[in-house]
């Protein structure tokens, strides 16, 4: 059995009553909810507030996936903490880090670079499988949409990914590396973009299919979902006509 820890700010869900709606249990809650499913992940969670943000060396050596949003507190984070999660990490726990954690003062730990990009709110997102035989990949079709999400714009100041799972595209023109996974030591770690707080995207299934996949990805195990039929549409030559922008309108 997997065991999973969810963490969160949680900060969003105290102040803003928008956000409070959309996830009442907060981000965290909504993640771990749909997680507990699977009888085959043990899963808790934890929160900033918390003594050492909920993520003491107890509970990080009891941990093998760390699942990981953050936005507002980037820079109040303990140093300390970020360390510690960042060697655990190189020891080998897995890491799903989901949208604005791309900021964390971990990824920065783990990935060496500025992790900048361009941002806006408040645009139609479209994600592109662009790795369909990766296992953070299998049961989702060959692009899906989201009618509301932060647009995260290149350049992306990452390290150069080992695997471009997704690639998003926004109604605005932009496009986005918005599924990349990485090695660092033994850990796994797999950056995922969509998720804003303001936009109900992990109650989305396919969001949520990716999250599940990449929590046994990181983890060491493959999914129990197969990807089949969407595999064998990806790898033809397909005509699309009429484009896909006048089939989504």
């Amino acid at each position: 059995m997997l065991r999973v820890t969810v963490w969160n700010e949680g900060r969003h869900e105290q102040t803003d009553e928008q956000v409070r709606r959309i996830y009442p249990e907060g981000i965290h809650g909504c993640i771990a909810s749909f997680l507990k499913q699977d009888p085959s992940l043990s899963v808790r969670t934890a929160c900033f507030d918390e003594a050492e943000h909920g993520l003491s060396e107890e509970v990080l050596k009891d941990t093998d996936v760390l699942v990981y949003w953050s936005h507002m507190l980037q820079e109040e984070f303990s140093d300390a903490v970020a360390r510690r999660a960042q060697e655990q990490v190189l020891a080998g726990m897995g890491l799903v880090a989901l949208h604005s954690a791309h900021y964390s003062k971990l990824m920065r730990l783990l990935m060496g670079t500025t992790m900048t990009l361009r941002w806006r709110h408040g645009d139609r997102e479209r994600l592109f499988v662009t790795s369909p035989s990766h296992p953070i990949a299998a049961g989702l079709p060959p692009f899906f949409e989201l009618p509301q999400e932060e647009m995260y714009g290149e350049y992306f100041d990452i390290p150069k990914p080992d695997d471009v799972v997704f690639t998003g595209w926004f109604a605005g023109g932009e496009v986005f590396r918005s599924g990349c996974t990485f090695q660092r030591g033994k850990g796994r770690i797999f950056y995922f973009q969509p998720g804003h707080e303001e936009y109900p995207i992990y109650h989305d299934h396919n969001i949520q299919q990716v999250i599940r996949n990449a929590v046994y990805w990181a983890g060491g195990c493959c999914p129990q979902a197969t990807t089949g039929p969407q595999l064998r549409e990806v790898f033809e030559n397909r005509m699309v006509d009429p484009p896909l922008e006048k089939l989504s309108k």
